[in-house]
């Protein structure tokens, strides 16, 4: 497969991407294990729930491939729901939260569109159901027609 060299506005979306996953990989164990450790909760369950979900895409970004980008988004939603659930219950731990907000946002929008503008410029795509659905209505006509 031939390089295809990346737009400017690509570059920018993945620069997002990425600094919202390195500002989240290097938040999160700080802020849980340093500045304000979890009382109640073992280390090994505080890593398993908030640390191990970031490596999962990490050799996907290393090797750039843009679906990579697409999944992390799910994983990326855990970052919200924890941040906007402590935005609510943990007022003093506020300037964390909304560090990990913006990082959780940058990473979301930046991994978005890097995704569907990287996919763009190699040329992948992903089919419409519309599109599946016609197809599968063609092949099930043909196989009744010839009955």
């Amino acid at each position: 497969m031939t390089s295809v060299e990346k737009k400017p506005l690509t570059k920018r979306f993945q620069n997002m991407a990425l600094t919202g996953y390195i500002g989240l990989l290097i938040l999160m164990p700080l802020w849980l294990f340093v500045l304000s450790p979890r009382e109640g909760h073992s280390l090994g369950f505080m890593f398993t729930v908030y640390i191990l979900p970031l490596l999962l895409p990490l050799r996907g970004f290393i090797k750039d491939n843009p679906y990579t980008y697409a999944w992390a988004n799910f994983i990326v939603l855990i970052y919200f729901l924890h941040g906007f659930t402590l935005l609510w219950i943990a007022t003093d731990e506020l300037v964390w939260v909304l560090l990990e907000l913006l990082f959780a946002s940058l990473m979301f929008v930046g991994c978005t569109y890097y995704a569907k503008h990287r996919g763009q410029e190699l040329g992948l795509r992903i089919r419409k159901l519309k599109q599946d659905l016609a197809d599968e209505k063609e092949a099930h006509e043909y196989t009744k027609d010839r009955d």
